[in-house]
């Protein structure tokens, strides 16, 4: 059984279902039964065109479904019993649903959560742990937007800023072990941008391309974390570097930059460097500068520190990471970033401890390891 073939379907065969009148719910439901109908029958005989199988049984799955709510029998079975394929029929359904699950009644978390189950395929703890939520609360997170949109018409699609997030997000989870989901989100990300010229979309395909660039490097043969300034840039993937740098020229031409056309950007530079100690570091703080006043967003100001660090010397860094304490306090991100800095600047006892409390404080099993090896190596030369 493939089951990265079924994966890679499922959404697709619930976005026809919903584009053809569906009840959200109900179509999950019926692309489920169908995903179980294909364990059992596929080992044996595997279709010659899988999407269409399992459109054909999920589509009969779902009016089964309808036909046993005799109230609602006639008016779904004249909308779902004969489906006349149209034009959109050959769109690709992952997009559409990927935008029906940004639907403006919903809100933009809600979005996410629904989006990164029902297009992504996290399960409902993998997204809680994104969230950093119980997986109880992500449940009924996600049962409370299914239920907001049962019954809508799904026609009207969602704020474009929020798809962008989602599929960011999808992306993260990919970049950070799941390549799939990483591939994914690019392969929509590109979809997204041959239907929209808003250069926020070249700006967050540009910045995907560069990070995926680098996925050779960052993993070591034990699948530890190599940090970007250790990584062997041999590695890295230049057609990509060199795609995702002609998309972002063209996006920034535009004279409209926006987040994820200056990370871009920032990602650039470090792509563009041969070796880390050649890094334009004082062109990426100016880059920097401009994402804190685009965004306010104190991860991005925590990344400039590290960046003034690099640029003015480690106690400055230090100095505008602590300004940070009040928004990120109880953060692994911080106390890595202050940890990063003293051992910069020679306070390597202040700096193992740190690594080991923001060890403590992270959620991901790679970060923990990383900053747990850091904090041995500090010691170890004690």
């Amino acid at each position: 059984m493939n089951e990265d073939l079924l994966r890679e379907l499922a959404p697709r065969v619930l976005g026809v279902l919903v584009r053809r009148g569906g009840d959200f719910a109900s179509a999950e439901d019926a692309v489920q039964e169908a995903l179980v109908e294909a364990h059992r029958v596929w080992p044996a005989t595997v279709p010659d065109d899988p999407r269409a199988w399992l459109v054909t049984v999920a589509q009969r799955k779902l009016i089964d479904a309808l036909r046993s709510e005799s109230a609602r029998h006639r008016r779904e079975e004249a909308t779902l019993a004969e489906p006349a394929p149209g034009p959109t029929e050959q769109a690709d359904d992952t997009l559409l649903l990927m935008f029906l699950c940004c639907h403006p009644a919903l809100s933009p978390a809600s979005a996410v959560a629904l989006t990164l189950r029902a297009v992504g395929g996290l399960t409902t703890r993998e997204i809680a742990e994104a969230f950093l939520v119980p997986e109880a609360t992500m449940a009924q997170r996600i049962s409370r937007a299914k239920r907001t949109i049962a019954g809508r018409p799904l026609t009207t699609p969602g704020d474009i800023a929020v798809v962008l997030r989602v599929l960011y997000l999808v992306f993260n989870e990919g970049y950070g072990g799941r390549g799939d989901l990483a591939a994914e989100a690019i392969r929509l990300a590109r979809l997204l941008a041959r239907e929209s010229d808003e250069p926020e979309v070249a700006g967050m395909l540009a910045l995907m391309l560069l990070h995926h660039a680098r996925r050779r490097a960052r993993w070591d043969e034990q699948r530890a974390i190599v940090p970007l300034d250790e990584q062997d840039r041999s590695l890295w993937d230049q057609g990509e570097i060199a795609e995702a740098v002609r998309i972002l020229t063209a996006a920034l031409a535009r004279g409209r930059p926006g987040e994820y056309q200056v990370q871009a950007a920032i990602a650039a530079l470090h792509d563009d460097a041969p070796t880390a100690a050649e890094t334009d570091w004082p062109q990426i703080l100016a880059w920097y500068d401009d994402l804190v006043a685009l965004t306010s967003n104190p991860l991005a100001a925590l990344s400039r520190a590290v960046v003034v660090g690099e640029v003015v010397g480690p106690r400055a860094g230090l100095r505008a990471a602590d300004a940070l304490e009040g928004s990120l306090d109880g953060h692994h991100r911080l106390d890595a970033v202050r940890a990063h800095l003293l051992e910069r600047a020679g306070d390597v006892d202040t700096a193992a401890a740190l690594y080991l409390r923001a060890a403590r404080r992270t959620t991901s099993t790679a970060e923990r390891d990383h900053l747990t090896r850091r904090a041995a190596r500090l010691r170890s030369r004690q």
